[in-house]
């Protein structure tokens, strides 16, 4: 009678799984812990706070699934049949290093641990119907980073990342080998077991790994050293851990254990407000948060406003045609065209708050051709700029061209043409990897240069300069400094977000915010309602990248800015190039000779820079500060050069703040005028 032995635990008479069956029992076991942890987690709902890093001790069993097939066990031995199948546990124990912020979801983790892949290869069957047995002996030195994400922000974790084992052949990478005697046959002596050292070994493994784990406290939270342990399950795929060069043996592990981890808290107290608990360091975060109130300023303000012309039209990406966005007119209608009556001329697709302004700029191809009308000695040069090639920018100067002769009727001889590769002052620079497709919006133009100073803005010449500006008059409803000013020192380094309290006499809190940026301005009126005027407790309150609270407390005065008598001021524009804050120099005598004479005795002078919307937000705020600086050291210089100490400046930067820009930034002629320092010139009234 032949006796089939199926597995190797047969020869203690004692039954076990076989070893999918044991492969599947660990999986399921996975599973339920990852759903078991998720259930856990949403029941808890844990306010306290831990140490960023973690020291600790890993330790644990490494379920080890052996497939494929072995046969040569090393140059002297080969066994007389192939082992496929297999199944043991070793020892996994080393050290981990954690760094997570409480009630964040992302970290990092690193297990450095000697890692063991011993394991049984089932059992076969030899030509003398006699049953063998091979044993194998991996150990491996274990490098393990992962990245930890906690979906809930509480203990429970799933983590992933590359392994790095590399082999020790120092200590474990023996087998043992026996053949058993043949049940059916007399009994004979025992075969004596054959041991070795496996050849062939890979030096080192690249695979992966994925799992889940949920730290559990062990000590009190108010202590600074605490202990977490945490229990985990992980799963690690075959990919990657053939254990030699040659044949077709690999390796599937599902590993148990627990983590012993140690974390040294800051020193910090807490105290209860409004049946809430606020953790706050004992070592508080300079916090500088000041709030500007409105003057009350009792006019309806009409602005005479002196437009500047950037001498450029832009072009499409793709296209060499005039977009539809750019005022075009018929030849009947040269005769009725009139700069101070622009508005009557608007483009086909406009909208939006920067309407008014953007009216005057897409008729630049129509002021162009009124001037030239207007000055028959004048000449131009158009200079197409095509990220294609120089022809492309050519096509693009030549239907500029187009329209100024077959509408205006200006003779082709005082237009010249050119193409090229890129302006004179591009915006994209050399090894700029950022928001490209915006930047070479913003050099697909053509420039417009003339010699003849009856276009060109006063005091300027050159290549860039721009073109002789507009001047209309508007009424702004609730000018800029109807607005309250919120600056929060530093809080985009110090908190992820900060939000404002206002409280009024009568107890009325309204909330402002979350914001992440240093200033802030809100309408004077989402304060006050229809009140006249009031003063406010505006508190602060700051939430840092570990959790925690901090509270800043002022009040302020205000009052509503309402519209009354008339009054007349005046404004002025300085527009800049691309990142670009020094090109002050060249408006210096227009400052000195147009702007500062305008100035009324006792004026208030309002300045305040702008930049657009590409690049960081905090070096667009330091650019839009600068400039306006710059603006009132050569304003403050020629007053002082006529003995005038009379006028008060407001100076702001407000960076790409897209509330309180003068216009939109989702086209490049718009982010172009972005660029600029707006100058308000008010009479004392």
């Amino acid at each position: 009678m032949k006796l089939i032995i199926n597995s190797k635990n047969a020869k203690s008479g004692i039954y076990l799984p076989n070893r999918k069956s044991m492969k599947n029992l660990l999986i399921s076991t996975l599973f339920i812990a990852v759903l078991g942890a998720t259930i856990t987690s949403q029941s808890q709902n844990t306010t306290q706070t831990n140490p960023s890093w973690w020291f600790g001790v890993v330790t644990g069993s490494n379920f080890n699934f052996y497939e494929g097939s072995t046969k040569e066990i090393n140059s002297t031995f080969s066994t007389t049949q192939a082992f496929h199948n297999g199944f043991g546990t070793g020892l996994f124990l080393g050290l981990s290093l954690e760094y997570y912020k409480p009630k964040t979801q992302l970290g990092l983790m690193l297990q450095v641990a000697y890692d063991n892949r011993k394991g049984d290869f089932d059992q076969i069957i030899t030509t003398c119907d006699c049953p063998a047995d091979l044993s194998a002996n991996l150990s491996y030195l274990s490098i393990e980073p992962s990245l930890r994400f906690a979906p809930f922000r509480n203990g429970f974790y799933v983590y992933g990342g590359p392994r790095f084992a590399f082999n020790l052949d120092k200590l474990d990478n023996s087998f043992t080998y026996q053949i058993h005697q043949n049940p059916a046959l007399p009994p004979h002596p025992v075969s004596p077991e054959i041991k070795g050292d496996f050849s062939n070994m890979e030096k080192s493994l690249i695979s992966m790994q994925i799992g889940v784990g949920y730290d559990i406290p062990i000590s009190s939270q108010n202590r600074r050293t605490q202990f977490v342990v945490s229990p985990f399950v992980s799963y690690q795929p075959y990919f990657g851990q053939n254990p030699r060069t040659i044949e077709t043996w690999n390796i599937t592990t599902i590993r148990a254990g627990f983590t012993i981890k140690l974390g040294v808290a800051k020193e910090m107290l807490t105290t209860e407000e409004e049946d809430e608990t606020v953790v706050i360091y004992e070592k508080t975060p300079k916090i500088d948060f000041k709030v500007t109130s409105p003057e009350n300023i009792p006019a309806e303000r009409k602005v005479k406003e002196t437009f500047p012309l950037r001498n450029y039209v832009f072009f499409d990406l793709g296209s060499t045609e005039i977009p539809n966005r750019y005022v075009k007119i018929k030849k009947s209608e040269v005769t009725e065209f009139h700069e101070e009556q622009i508005e009557m001329f608007t483009p086909e697709n406009l909208s939006g708050r920067s309407k008014r302004q953007m009216v005057v700029y897409y008729n630049i191809l129509n002021i162009l051709g009124d001037r030239l009308v207007k000055n028959p000695n004048a000449s131009i040069k158009l200079v197409g700029s095509s990220e294609v090639n120089k022809e492309d920018g050519l096509k693009m100067a030549e239907s500029v061209k187009t329209y100024l002769v077959d509408v205006f009727s200006i003779n082709p001889t005082r237009i010249a043409t050119i193409g090229n590769i890129e302006p004179t002052i591009p915006s994209r620079q050399k090894g700029e990897k950022e928001e490209l497709i915006l930047l070479k919006e913003g050099d697909r133009r053509v420039s417009i240069e003339s010699a003849s100073p009856e276009m060109l803005m006063q005091f300027q010449n050159g290549s860039n300069t721009l073109l002789k500006p507009i001047e209309f008059e508007v009424i702004q409803e609730a000018p800029i400094d109807s607005y309250v000013f919120i600056e929060n020192k530093d809080a985009n380094k110090i908190f992820t977000s900060w939000t404002l309290e206002s409280k009024d006499k009568n107890g009325v809190v309204k909330t402002f915010g979350p914001y992440t940026e240093d200033n802030v301005s809100i309408p004077g009126k989402e304060f006050l309602g229809t009140n006249a005027s009031g003063t406010y407790e505006m508190k602060m309150i700051g939430t840092t990248k570990s959790g925690k609270k901090f509270e800043k407390i002022t009040s302020t005065d205000m009052v509503l800015w309402m519209p009354a008598e008339t009054d007349i001021s005046k404004r002025f524009s300085i527009l800049y190039e691309f990142d670009d804050s020094n090109a002050i120099n060249i408006y210096d005598k227009y400052i000195t000779e147009i702007i500062v004479p305008s100035i009324p005795k006792n004026g208030k002078v309002i300045i305040h820079g702008h930049t657009d919307m590409i690049g960081d937000e905090n070096y667009n705020q330091n650019l839009s500060s600068k400039r306006a600086l710059d603006v009132k050291d050569i304003m403050q210089k020629a007053l002082s050069s006529k003995g005038r100490n009379d006028v008060s400046f407001e100076v702001k930067g407000f960076g790409e703040n897209k509330d309180l820009a003068p216009f939109e930034n989702n086209q490049p002629e718009k982010r172009f005028y972005n660029r600029t320092v707006i100058i308000d010139i008010i009479s004392k009234k």
